[in-house]
């Protein structure tokens, strides 16, 4: 993983900064039911928080997260080189959204 993140560009290397990564084997019931996922629906990595774009000084701090699904990755990519790969494109998705990026905008940029 480390590997993974080493190469991550800018902007994306400065807001590893802000958010901490995790790894889990699985997502929780909770974790799917917030993403809008049943529980037969895979998930490589999630974040958690309040993206930079929804900062407000009225706010409580929320400690912003991303988990990595390990038994997901593991099974969907069991090439080193390739669950590499994925691990960094995971990474990227989830601090585009702790940026601010939507999912569409992802899309158009090729990260999804």
């Amino acid at each position: 993983m480390a590997a993974a993140l080493d190469t991550i560009p800018e902007p994306f290397a400065r807001a590893l900064d802000e958010v901490a990564i995790v790894v889990a084997d699985q997502p929780t019931r909770t974790q799917l039911r917030e993403a809008g996922l049943g529980p037969d629906d895979g998930l490589y990595g999630l974040y958690e928080g309040v993206p930079r774009t929804e900062y407000a000084a009225d706010w409580a701090f929320v400690p912003n997260k991303i988990t990595l699904f390990r038994e997901a990755l593991v099974e969907d990519f069991p090439d080193p080189d390739e669950l590499e790969h994925e691990v960094w494109v995971t990474v990227i998705h989830e601090l585009a959204h702790h940026l601010g990026i939507d999912e569409g905008r992802l899309h158009d940029l090729g990260v999804d």
